[in-house]
C-alpha cells in the first residue's frame, strides 16, 4: 500500500506542476528515483499521465476563458500571453512538444486551448514532450547511478 501512496503522490505533484500553480515534479521524482523508492517505469508513468492531464485542464480553462485574458485574475499574464501566442502562430501545433518546458510550457497549453486545437493532436504531442523530459532524468539519475 505505501508503493501506491508514491505513485498517487507523484501522480498529484506532476498534475499540479503542470498548471499554472508553482510545483516541481522533476525533483520529486529524480528525489523518488535516486531513493530507490518505488519502480522506476511506474514512477514515470505516474509523473508523465499526471503532467499531461494537469496540461489538458490548461487546454480546458484556454478554450473556456480566453475572451477574460484581458483580466487581473488571468493565469496567464498579458504580454506572456502575446509572446506565447506568436510563438504558437510561428511553429504551429508541432510547438506544443515545448509543453515541458519552464517559462513557456505553461501558458503554451492556455494558448494552445485559444487556438482551439483538437485534443486529438494536443494529448499525444504534449505527452510525447513530458515523456522524454522524464525519460531524461529517469536515465540520467540510472548513469549517475552506475557511474564509478
Amino acid at each position: 500500500m505505501p508503493d501506491l501512496a508514491i505513485y498517487a503522490g507523484l501522480f498529484l505533484n506532476a498534475f499540479v506542476a503542470a498548471t499554472l500553480l508553482p510545483a516541481y515534479s522533476e525533483v520529486t521524482f529524480a528525489a523518488l528515483l535516486a531513493a530507490g523508492k518505488g519502480d522506476p517505469g511506474l514512477l514515470f508513468l505516474a509523473a508523465t499521465s499526471g503532467n499531461t492531464l494537469g496540461a489538458i485542464l490548461n487546454w480546458w480553462i484556454g478554450r473556456g476563458i480566453a475572451r477574460f485574458r484581458d483580466k487581473r485574475w488571468f493565469p496567464v499574464k498579458e504580454e506572456q500571453f502575446e509572446r506565447v501566442s506568436r510563438f504558437f502562430v510561428k511553429y504551429g501545433r508541432w510547438s506544443l512538444l515545448l509543453a515541458w518546458a519552464p517559462i513557456i510550457g505553461d501558458p503554451l497549453t492556455v494558448v494552445a486551448g485559444t487556438f482551439r486545437v483538437p485534443l486529438r493532436w494536443f494529448i499525444p504531442l504534449v505527452a510525447a514532450g513530458k515523456a522524454f523530459r522524464y525519460g531524461a532524468i529517469l536515465f540520467g539519475i540510472d548513469a549517475l547511478a552506475l557511474a564509478p
